[in-house]
Order: structure tokens, then C-alpha cells, then sequence
């Protein structure tokens, strides 16, 4: 099964259960080779594709490895005019905050992990302790110069790690809608508003003791995502060196479906059954990036240096 998706991306298009060729060699080649990785309801032919559901977290997992990225190199890559939003210019970027990890003793409830009809449970918390990651909150803070009046604009954070022969590997921090008024414009947004974060699950006991005290439940909803706490890497005593890139787009040009865009937190793929908007997976930096210096060339995108801390720092949870 693998081997037929390989030689779809490698003849640079698909066939439908017809026989029809399409076309896979666009923005939305990705689209279609996800549906046939997942087998889901708009695969173009489940049967000759197979069912890959079980085998799907293996092959996302190899889209992060520059070994099996055979598709997205196979793509030209962006033109300056491409990326370009006219008018729009990332003047500056700041960080508020150290960028700092650290160890934190945490509980975990496992109250759940037991199948006992008495009620003795009910007089006992029974959890388990273990470290885990963690990081000091910090701001961005994003200068932007509006020459067009343009009302409104998405950014995307995209952190990358400064890794030889690894051109521009990132992770995307999400997109951010803001309104923007003619002139210079500040763009402020703290780490727990991260996007492609959720919260802590709270504990049975935790919801049990809020319901019952009629306590507001905070509501979210999220298809997919990783914990706040791990928004950052670890990084060491010394600084491990990253680079922090911020694009602006065209929020009227970019929006999918402006539900999800208005949520303002978790703009997760597959929220409520769409994309959040009608970029590539992963844009601006999807696509290979023969000469980074196009970044200087393109005023709507900015990078700078940042560099992220841990210190062995352990903090204990607090004991009456």
C-alpha cells in the first residue's frame, strides 16, 4: 500500500476507482494524499489504496523526517511574489519573558483506573507522581507597519531550530487574526494563547468537586493538539539556539471558514470537519527553501535570534 502512494507522488498524481488521473502536483496535492493516508470517506479510491488507518501515525510521523518528504520536495518552491503581502511590513519582534523549561512534580489522578462498586475509593486520593516539562510564561510582542489599510491580517509564529543542513525546520505556533489600522500596529500575544496548544485535562475529582459546588466549567473544543506546558523544547544550561520567524498574510485571501478563525484558540485541523484556512499544511515554510536569504526579501516576514534555557531547575509540589 505504501508503495502505491510512493509511485503516486513520484508519477505526480492519483487515480480515482474510474481510472482518472489527478492531479497531485498543486496546493492541494497534500489534501488528497491525506485522504488516501488516512482511507477516510473522500480517498479517490479506497480499494487500490488500501486502508492505512493503522499504519497512519508511522507515516506522519516520517513527514518530519527530510528522508520521506518526497511529495512536499517534489513541489517548486514559493516564489518572492507568492509570499509577498503588499503593503504589510513586520518591523519588529520581541520577546517578554524568559524562555525558560523546567521540571515540575505533577499528580495524576487514577482514581479512574479502578473497578470497585464499594464507596471505599471515595475516602482516598489515589494518584502518581512523576516530573514533567515545563515553561515560564512569556509575550510576544510583534511591531507591524499597515501601508495599505488593509482591515485585517493573519500571523503565524513558526519557531525553528537552527539546524545544520536542515533548512527552515519548524513547527507552526498557529494563526493569529488581528484587526489592523492604517499606520504602525502592535500585535501582543502571550504563550498560554498559543493555538495549537490545549490545557490540562482537569482530574475526575476536580470536575466532580467543581460540578457539585455549581462551579463554571470551561469549555473547549480541540480535534488534536499538545499540552501548553510543551509549547517550548527543553533546552539546556548553555541556550539552545533557535530561530523565531513571524509571517503575515491576508486574512480576507487566507480564510476557510470564519467560525474557526473567530475562535482564536485552537485552529487544530479538523475542528468542527474543516481547515481552518485555504493555505498549504504548514505555510509559509511547507515547502523546501533552496536560499533563506528570501526571507529578506520579503518585508510581511521577519525572523530573529532567540535562545531557550533549562537550568535543572525541579520544583516539588508543595506539601502542608
Amino acid at each position: 500500500m505504501e508503495d502505491r502512494i510512493h509511485d503516486a507522488i513520484a508519477h505526480g498524481y492519483v487515480e480515482d476507482e474510474q481510472g482518472n488521473k489527478i492531479n497531485i502536483e498543486n496546493d492541494h496535492g497534500i489534501d488528497i494524499l491525506g485522504d488516501i493516508i488516512q482511507s477516510s470517506m473522500y480517498s479517490p479510491n479506497r480499494k487500490y489504496y488500501g486502508n492505512l488507518t493503522t499504519l497512519a501515525y508511522t507515516l506522519l510521523d516520517h513527514q518530519t523526517d527530510p528522508k520521506n518528504k518526497e511529495h512536499i520536495d517534489s513541489l517548486p518552491p514559493y516564489t518572492k511574489e507568492q509570499l509577498v503581502f503588499p503593503g504589510i511590513t513586520v518591523a519588529d519582534i520581541q520577546i517578554q519573558g524568559n524562555l525558560e523549561t523546567y521540571f515540575e512534580e505533577y499528580k495524576y489522578d487514577l482514581i479512574n483506573a479502578f473497578n470497585d462498586n464499594t464507596t471505599q475509593t471515595e475516602f482516598y486520593d489515589i494518584y502518581a507522581t512523576m516530573p514533567r516539562l515545563n515553561h515560564k510564561e512569556f509575550t510576544y510582542k510583534i511591531k507591524v507597519q499597515n501601508n495599505n489599510g488593509s482591515p485585517k491580517e493573519v500571523c503565524h509564529s513558526h519557531p525553528r531550530h537552527a539546524v545544520p543542513r536542515r533548512p527552515l525546520a519548524c513547527y507552526r505556533d498557529g494563526p493569529l487574526r488581528e484587526d489592523s489600522d492604517p499606520g504602525d500596529n502592535e500585535i501582543t500575544r502571550k504563550s498560554s494563547e498559543a493555538s495549537i496548544t490545549v490545557p490540562d485535562v482537569p482530574t475526575y475529582k476536580t470536575l466532580v468537586e467543581m460540578t457539585e459546588s455549581h462551579q463554571t466549567l470551561e469549555m473547549y473544543e480541540s480535534a488534536t493538539g499538545i499540552p501548553n506546558r510543551l509549547l517550548l523544547p527543553k533546552g539546556n544550561e548553555e541556550g539552545v539556539q533557535f530561530r523565531l520567524l513571524v509571517a503575515v498574510t491576508d486574512a480576507q485571501q487566507d480564510v476557510n471558514d470564519e467560525s474557526i478563525i473567530t475562535m482564536n484558540k485552537y485552529h487544530h485541523y479538523g475542528v468542527r470537519g474543516v481547515q481552518p484556512d485555504k493555505r498549504p499544511f504548514g505555510y509559509p515554510l511547507d515547502r523546501r527553501v533552496p536560499d533563506e536569504h528570501i526571507v529578506d526579501e520579503v518585508p510581511n516576514i521577519k525572523e530573529t535570534m532567540v535562545k531557550v534555557y533549562n537550568h535543572n531547575v525541579f520544583i516539588p509540589i508543595p506539601h502542608n
